[in-house]
């Protein structure tokens, strides 16, 4: 089992050799939210992962109140302004607002979002969200994307698996001091889910 942390602008300058030292083999930094927001340390973040050797994932935080199309599209920008993808670099949405939508239309948005995404950068993206917000219907239809569950009152690596989805891959056990996580597998099962080269590249 590998562990791992996410971060965002909240964390300001991360320290990625020492969490590298620290056991981290994975991480996930914000780049975007919604079509406009762009994380100012997402660059730094990125070039720290890779320069520490953790494998490396870059998340959006999804405003279903918006274009999914247009935020696909402004994601992949932000990742490629900051170095673009690599071999095993993971993608990611952050599905766990509605923007006061009914669940159709919020499980809609995340569906077009990382087709979008795998269509583009030739990625299936890793879905994030939490238990009552799948529960309530807003992940319909997403079960072929590998599910990032939020579930930090249960143990480490046993979390509740919400329809859709059967099965987890990673689990955001904690929040203290920061996000972090496991996933139920080696590091080159992890890669195996992120960016290959296509080859017509």
């Amino acid at each position: 089992m590998l562990h791992g942390i996410d971060v965002s602008n909240w964390q300001g300058a991360v320290d990625w050799g020492r969490h590298a030292d620290d056991g981290v083999s994975f991480a996930f930094a914000k780049a975007t939210e919604g079509g406009t927001f762009a994380d100012r340390w997402f660059d730094r973040n990125w070039t720290g992962m890779r320069e520490s050797w953790i494998v490396s994932g870059a998340y959006h935080f999804a405003r279903p109140s918006g274009d999914p199309e247009v935020q696909a599209r402004y994601f992949l920008r932000a990742v490629e302004r900051a170095g673009g993808l690599r071999r095993g670099d993971l993608l990611a949405l952050d599905l766990e607002t509605n923007d006061r939508l009914p669940a159709r239309r919020v499980a809609s948005f995340a569906r077009r979002w990382c087709q979008a995404v795998t269509a583009q950068a030739g990625v299936r993206p890793v879905v994030y969200t939490f238990l009552s917000f799948a529960y309530a219907g807003n992940c319909a239809g997403l079960e072929e994307y590998p599910l990032w569950i939020a579930a930090p009152d249960q143990p480490t690596g046993r979390p509740d698996v919400p329809v859709p989805w059967r099965r987890w891959t990673i689990h955001q056990y904690s929040h203290r001091p920061l996000d972090r996580n496991v996933f139920q597998g080696t590091r080159a099962q992890l890669v195996s889910l992120g960016y290959r080269r296509r080859r017509n590249a």
